[in-house]
């Protein structure tokens, strides 16, 4: 049950995450293109999901980290995302995938939950 709550909680993070990088990371006068979204999930590779499991986790802990302002937290998130080899772009864009497309979302949990055995 541990681990279920443990990948729900990560899942949200990149939930939660994805808005606040996209705000980082475009201007109010790029809109976002739903077409990249749909392209994405076709093509995510196995090693980009499990970069974005590793910085989804890792983004959620700088989330609830209530000693850093939250100016901090957005730095230190894309700064998470780039060290866990993908761009904040690209993060997001498996999120949102991942929204849409059960199979992904299958392939983000199980990644989320192999990543989390070894903490416990």
């Amino acid at each position: 049950m541990r681990k279920t709550h443990l990948a729900a909680l990560a899942t949200g993070a990149m939930l939660i995450a994805a808005p606040a990088l996209a705000q980082s990371q475009t201007t109010p006068s790029e809109p976002a293109a739903p077409a990249a979204s749909a392209s994405a999930k076709a093509s995510v590779t196995d090693e980009e999901v499990n970069h974005f499991a590793t910085a989804a986790i890792a983004v959620e802990k700088t989330r609830a980290d209530t000693s850093m302002a939250d100016a901090e937290k957005g730095k230190a998130m894309v700064a998470t995302i780039q060290a866990n080899g993908l761009t904040p772009a690209r993060f997001n864009e498996i999120a949102q995938a991942s929204q849409a497309d059960p199979a992904l979302q299958a392939r983000v949990q199980g990644a989320l939950t192999a990543q989390q055995k070894p903490a416990q």
